[in-house]
This record gives C-alpha cells, structure tokens and sequence, in this order.
C-alpha cells in the first residue's frame, strides 16, 4: 500500500519577498526565527507558502480608531 504525501508548495525568496513584501535581510531573519519555513535543495533555497499564510495570519490586525462626534 502507498501512502499519500502531501506536496509543498515552495518558491524562492525572491517571489516569497514579493509575497510578504520584504527585503532579503527580514526574509532571512523570519527563517532563522522560524516563523517562516525553509528548504534547502541543493544550494537553492526554498521557502513553503504555507508558512507564509501563517505568518500573515500571526500578524496583529489594527483596531480602527472610534469615531469623534463632533457638537
């Protein structure tokens, strides 16, 4: 019997960059932090989109400032 892996989806940093947006120094901190999820393949890297969802998902929404009733 086979069993069924679940594929990832990966690209490389610069359409990950593209994604989150950010510059390579954040992209890398967030990797070496862990928030964001990383592969070697050979000498490229990969990063999992999954992770980036995640990491949007993390973020703090902002609270809309309460309206000022004006007399």
């Amino acid at each position: 019997m086979q069993e069924k892996t679940a594929s990832k989806r990966l690209v490389l940093p610069r359409e990950a960059r593209s994604r989150i947006p950010c510059g390579n120094t954040k992209l890398y901190g967030l990797i070496n932090e862990g928030r964001i999820v990383a592969y070697k393949n050979g000498r490229r890297t990969m990063i999992d989109l999954d992770s980036i969802e995640a990491y949007h998902a993390s973020l703090p929404r902002i609270a809309p400032k309460p309206k000022v009733m004006s007399k």
